[in-house]
C-alpha cells in the first residue's frame, strides 16, 4: 500500500462510487494546505422548487389572514415605538406650537382627533402611552426648547402615581432611531399595515403560542398578557376594537386580565402604606419640576383625569385616593385640571372592560371635553407661588 494517496484516488474513488459526484475537501488531502474545499450541488428542478415554495408560502399567509378577519380583525396601523417616534419629531420639525396629548392609554383610546379638529380646526399631536406613565414624555418635552404649545396630560391613577412604563423604551428609540428602522417603519406603513389583519403583535405566531393553557410550572404564577383592545391610525388617532363592545366572551377576557391586575399584591417598593407614599411623592415631585419648566418657557399644561368605571374606578380611590394624589398634584403643579368626577357632561359612558370608552363612546365625549379644555386653556396661566 503506497505511504501517501493524492487527492485524485480520491476523486476517482468518489466518482466511481457516485458517478456525476465531484468533491474536493482539506480532508482527502492530509498535511497538504488546500485551497477552500468546493462541493458539488445536486441537478434539481431549482424553478420548481422555488415556485413551490412561494404557493405554500402564500396558502400559509392567506390561511392566517382568513383565520383572523373571521375572528373579527381588520387591518390597522400598528401603535409602534416608530409610530410614536414620528409624532414625536414633528414638535422638533417645526410643528411645537401645536396641542400636545400625552397621558397612558385613556388619551390614547379616548380622546378623538377629528372631533377635536372638527371643534377647534386643529388636529392635536397624540404621544400617549398605553401602560406608561406620562411623566418621562413630561420631562422630555420640557427639556426639548422647540416645543412652546399646549400640553394635556392625561392622569391615569395606577400609572401616573406609580411611575410604571411599559413603553419606557420609546424615548431611547426615538433619540437613537437608525435609517434601517426608518425604512422598516416607512415600508410597514405603507406595505402592510393597511392591508393585512394579523400584522399585529397580538397575532404574530409566538404570541399566540404563548398564551396556550400550557402547564404551569410549580412555584409560578403567570399573568396573561393584556390582549389587543384598539385599532390605530396612521397618526396614531386610536379607538377601541368594536369586539370589545359586540362579543361578551373577548370582553370577558379583557375583563378578567384586568381583575387579575387589579387584585394582585402591590410590587415591593409599594407593599407599605410608607412606601407607597414615596412613590407617590417621587412622581409629583417629577410632574411639578417639569411643568415649572414648561411654564417658565410658556406652555400651557393641563391635567385630565380620564372616567374609569367599576372595579377599576374601586380599586384606583382605594389605593390611591384623589386626596391623596390628583388634589395634591394640582396644589403643588399650581395647574388647572380637569376631573371628570366634577362635570356631568364627562360622565355616564360606556367602558365595556371598565377603563377605556367604546369608540362611539370616544367620540362623544371627546365632543364633550373638548370645550372644558378650550375654556381652560383660555385662562391665564397660574402664577407659581
Amino acid at each position: 500500500m503506497p505511504s501517501s494517496i493524492s487527492s485524485s484516488d480520491f476523486v476517482a474513488r468518489d466518482a466511481d462510487a457516485r458517478p456525476g459526484f465531484v468533491r474536493l475537501t482539506a480532508a482527502d488531502r492530509p498535511g497538504v494546505a488546500q485551497p477552500v474545499p468546493e462541493r458539488d450541488i445536486p441537478v434539481q428542478p431549482w424553478r420548481l422548487i422555488w415556485l413551490g415554495a412561494a404557493v405554500l408560502a402564500l396558502l400559509a399567509l392567506g390561511a392566517w389572514e382568513s383565520h383572523w378577519r373571521a375572528f373579527g380583525v381588520t387591518p390597522s396601523y400598528r401603535n409602534s415605538n416608530g409610530a410614536w417616534a414620528q409624532q414625536r419629531l414633528r414638535i422638533d420639525h417645526g410643528e411645537g406650537s401645536k396641542t400636545v396629548l400625552i397621558g397612558s392609554s385613556r388619551v390614547l383610546f379616548d380622546v378623538q382627533l377629528p372631533q377635536w379638529q372638527q371643534i377647534t380646526g386643529e388636529r392635536p399631536i397624540q404621544l400617549a402611552l398605553e401602560g406608561t406613565s406620562p411623566i418621562p414624555i413630561l420631562e422630555d418635552l420640557a427639556a426639548d426648547p422647540h416645543f412652546t404649545g399646549r400640553l394635556l396630560i392625561g392622569v391615569a391613577p395606577s400609572l401616573f402615581f406609580s411611575g410604571q412604563a411599559y413603553r419606557g423604551d420609546v424615548l431611547a428609540y426615538t433619540r437613537k432611531q437608525s435609517p434601517s428602522q426608518r425604512v422598516g417603519h416607512w415600508l410597514s406603513v405603507h406595505l402592510l399595515e393597511p392591508y393585512l389583519a394579523f400584522d399585529d403583535p397580538d397575532f404574530a405566531l409566538d404570541t399566540v403560542l404563548k398564551r396556550q393553557p400550557w402547564p404551569v410550572r410549580p412555584g409560578t404564577h403567570p399573568r396573561p398578557a393584556v390582549r389587543k383592545l384598539a385599532n390605530s391610525e396612521a397618526d396614531r388617532n386610536t379607538h377601541m376594537w368594536p369586539k370589545l363592545e359586540a362579543d361578551a366572551d373577548y370582553r370577558a377576557v379583557a375583563r378578567g386580565i384586568w381583575m387579575q391586575m387589579i387584585t394582585a399584591p402591590p410590587p415591593p417598593q409599594m407593599a407599605t402604606p410608607a412606601a407607597l407614599q414615596r412613590v407617590i411623592d417621587t412622581q409629583i415631585s417629577r410632574a411639578t419640576a417639569a411643568v415649572a419648566t414648561l411654564r417658565a418657557r410658556g406652555v400651557k399644561v393641563l391635567f385630565v383625569r380620564m372616567p374609569s368605571i367599576g372595579p377599576f374606578y374601586a380599586m384606583e380611590e382605594k389605593v390611591l385616593p384623589r386626596a391623596r394624589t390628583w388634589d395634591v398634584l394640582l396644589q403643588r403643579t399650581h395647574a388647572p385640571g380637569i376631573h371628570f368626577t366634577d362635570y356631568p357632561q364627562l360622565q355616564n359612558y360606556q367602558q365595556p372592560e371598565w377603563s377605556h370608552l367604546s369608540a362611539p363612546e370616544a367620540r362623544r365625549f371627546t365632543t364633550a371635553l373638548v370645550p372644558i379644555v378650550e375654556q381652560v386653556f383660555s385662562k391665564p396661566t397660574p402664577q407659581s407661588r
